[in-house]
């Protein structure tokens, strides 16, 4: 059985670990690298889509890196509990018409035993920002 570390229960350390091994892997853009943290058979929401499965994480994000440009990301510790976690986090993308946005959301995740990500609900809000008010460069 795959093991993702830090496995559940979470302390406020492990947490931590885990909201940057999410950050790092987003970062990197590649879908098949963030797919692998979560179980074969994820449950998501985000924003209004429904994902379920790795296959469709896949898809999902190789569309959203392709239609939002130049992605940076930061995410917060909000809270935990034994095999819970929530983030706040935020990121500026640039869309395919150059213009800039800035998203800003909350995610609830819940592991397996195995430390993957059994589910993950998301609700972002984008706004619409000037070059020059980009946070992340």
């Amino acid at each position: 059985m795959e093991k993702k570390y830090p496995l559940p229960p979470f302390t406020l350390e492990t947490a931590l670990v885990k909201i940057q091994l999410a950050e790092d892997a987003w970062n990197s853009q590649d879908p098949e690298r963030v797919s692998q943290a979560y179980t074969v058979d994820s449950e998501w929401r985000n924003r209004s889509e429904f994902i379920n499965g790795r296959e469709q994480i896949v898809a999902f994000l190789t569309g959203k890196w392709q239609r939002e440009l130049n992605y940076k990301l930061k995410k917060e510790y909000w809270a935990h509990t034994d095999n819970r976690i929530a983030v706040r986090f935020v990121y500026e993308y640039q869309n395919q018409e150059g213009k800039w946005f800035r998203a800003y959301g909350n995610e609830n995740w819940e592991f397996d035993e195995n430390g993957l990500m059994a589910r993950r609900f998301a609700s972002i809000n984008d706004l619409e920002i000037e070059e020059k008010d980009r946070e992340f460069k």
